[in-house]
């Protein structure tokens, strides 16, 4: 179990999953530069909670910028949305009538990704409920708002293990302070920390032709 001052942020798995120096570069050395990508999904987080923070509707209770916490994992956060369900099958909730299955549902800018990094951030949260409220939690959902609809996610085995592993990964590089090193690849170019990443000597180079000539220099190999 870890104690709070220990927590790492929930949300930073999606970085480490994506990138491992992209996260010690944002989470260890605290820099930081958003591009279109983050300006955006930051505005749809901001959508997601704009709303009062609890709301009811029928044997529905939708809670938004709810806070989690998860002392096996070391980690703390916030869920965009977390639906509560009236249902027989459920869990009793404090000052309320009946119990509920709990549902959370993240926000995401685009459409669903080709790798796991969104599915991993979901199980976190929902990793975090189930210790918070002492309950199992089978599935949530990611909503993503370029195709405009939910996908719903089931919190397998393999994906609580892998969310186990990598935040024991990501403790053992911050209580180190280090940051790791990683290959270039394409994905670099979408990175908002590219240009504090890569060393780009000469000036007059892009970034985007620095990763391109890379990329073909490790291909050649």
């Amino acid at each position: 179990m870890y104690k709070e001052e220990d927590f790492l942020q929930l949300s930073g798995i999606q970085h480490f999953a994506f990138c491992r120096r992209q996260w010690a570069l944002a989470y260890i050395e605290l820099q930081w530069q958003e591009n279109v990508r983050t300006v955006e999904g930051r505005l749809l987080h901001e959508t997601a909670h704009d709303a009062s923070i609890k709301e009811k509707r029928g044997d529905l209770i939708v809670v938004r910028a709810m806070p989690v916490h998860s002392r096996e994992l070391g980690i703390s956060g916030e869920c965009d949305v977390v639906e509560f369900h009236k249902s027989k099958e459920g869990v009793t909730l404090f000052g309320r009538e009946g119990r509920y299955t709990i549902v959370p549902v993240e926000y995401k800018r685009g459409k669903p990704k080709t790798t796991d990094a969104d599915e991993l951030q979901i199980t976190a949260q929902a990793i975090c409920l189930e210790e918070m409220l002492c309950c199992e939690i089978p599935y949530g959902y990611l909503y993503y708002d370029e195709i405009r609809r939910r996908e719903k996610i089931e919190f397998t085995e393999k994906l609580r293990q892998k969310v186990k592993d990598m935040f024991l990964e990501m403790h053992k590089y911050y209580s180190q302070g280090h940051t790791p090193k990683v290959k270039i690849s394409k994905s670099c170019n979408a990175c908002s920390l590219k240009d504090i990443c890569l060393p780009v000597l000469n000036k007059n180079v892009s970034v985007k032709n620095y990763i391109d000539r890379r990329m073909r220099e490790e291909e050649a190999r």
